[in-house]
């Protein structure tokens, strides 16, 4: 996966976009993504039915992967199976 490319799910309406990537495959909704939309949507898989929010960044454990999604849909993502969880804010530091 190469930085900046869109990717959109094929079972859903999310698109996201490659911040940093392997070459693992990325999923929406249990299916592939790919840089097309196909013809007639997939089937969502009721493990990958979390949904994806817009303006979120989704990593995978290791940092390897990040993913920004800039079209929500009621598919979640996963690289090779498995999910990507939100990348917490970091925190401010104080202003005393």
């Amino acid at each position: 996966m190469k930085p900046g490319t869109r990717l959109k799910s094929t079972v859903c309406d999310t698109e996201v976009m490659v911040i940093r990537g392997t070459d693992g495959a990325v999923e929406c909704g249990g299916a592939p993504m790919a840089e097309e939309r196909p013809a007639a949507a997939g089937v969502l898989s009721p493990d990958f039915s979390e949904g994806s929010q817009m303006g979120k960044r989704y990593v995978d454990e290791g940092g390897a992967v990040e993913l920004l999604c800039v079209k929500p849909g009621k598919g979640s993502l996963a690289v090779d199976g498995v999910a990507l969880r939100t990348k917490d804010a970091k925190a401010l530091p104080s202003s005393d």
